[in-house]
């Protein structure tokens, strides 16, 4: 019994820290009404306005010539895009849990499945280490929401919620999903394996959603506002800088895919791969998001 007010205490406090600010996120979200902005393909050239942030990224890849990095930006308003390296195949690691919450949300959207509709834990099939606090507290039988699930696997990147919602979403369904939003590296193999130009697609995705669908898609960049894991792209911005992302790492990656939100909200992915200490992997990801913040300052 004590087990069970554990487990519940700590979901509520996973569901309670990603409604915190709200009110900021809907201030910073108003854009969402109204723009237009379509998705581009991103190209090896950087568009006039970007050349020169294109050029001090590449210098500072440079510098860090022992990993290999993938860089997407895209000026949300503008629809203007480059990247680095940005059809590189490096591990996904959780930043794939963002497109399966999405393809979640989707299929709530359309009243396919609800909310409160429920998953039963299956160790045989869903138990792995790693982040997450299922992997300490539940029991083979035990029933959680779909809401809760999306939730853990955003905002704490739970494991065991993110395998819980692959099998119940059915992994092939979701390949055609995300193959869709025009992923063209989407689980080569079997292997969670993605590039940032594919990430910056499902990103963008989130955004589109966010359009259609306000009281969804704001819920959705609400959790990915308030993770726990939150050193990447926002690490060297300014406190009041609103970020919804989704951070990722295992042995020799470091991930971070999201939207900053200014003025000019942007769009920004950073992959790395053959990073030989996981703290330094996203500090510099930090480092590459500062320039890229000081930069569309001045846009």
């Amino acid at each position: 019994m004590k087990r069970r007010f554990v487990l519940i205490g700590l979901v509520i406090l996973a569901l309670a820290s990603a409604q915190v600010m709200c009110r900021d996120l809907r201030g910073s979200t108003q854009w969402l009404r109204s723009s237009n902005a379509t998705a581009s393909a991103a190209s090896r050239e950087a568009p006039s306005n970007y050349a020169a942030l294109k050029g001090e990224l590449e210098s500072a890849l440079e510098e860090w010539n022992d990993a290999t990095y993938g860089i997407f930006f895209k000026d949300i308003e503008s629809g203007e895009s480059f990247g680095i390296n940005e059809d590189e195949p490096i591990t996904a690691a959780s930043t794939v849990k963002l497109p399966v919450v999405l393809y979640l949300n989707t299929l709530v959207a359309e009243g396919r499945l609800d909310w409160n509709d429920r998953v039963a834990y299956n160790s045989s099939t869903d138990w792995q280490d790693g982040a997450g606090i299922l992997q300490f507290t539940a029991r083979d039988g035990d029933m959680f929401s779909l809401r809760v699930l999306a939730n853990l696997a955003i905002t704490i990147s739970d494991n065991i919620a993110y395998r819980m919602l692959t099998r119940h979403l059915g992994r092939e369904n979701i390949v055609d999903f995300m193959e869709d939003l025009g992923g063209k590296i989407v689980f080569p193999e079997g292997r969670n394996i993605t590039c940032a130009r594919d990430m910056g697609a499902y990103v963008e995705a989130v955004i589109d959603f966010s359009k259609a669908h306000p009281d969804l898609g704001l819920r959705l960049l609400d959790d990915m506002s308030h993770p726990i894991y939150h050193v990447g792209i926002p690490g060297n911005l300014p406190d009041k800088v609103l970020v919804a992302h989704k951070e990722g790492d295992v042995s020799g990656i470091a991930n971070d895919v999201g939207i900053v939100f200014r003025d000019k909200p942007y769009i920004l992915v950073v992959l790395s791969k053959g990073i030989s200490d996981i703290d330094d992997g996203f500090a510099r990801i930090a480092h590459i998001s500062k320039i890229v913040y000081d930069y569309q300052e001045t846009v």
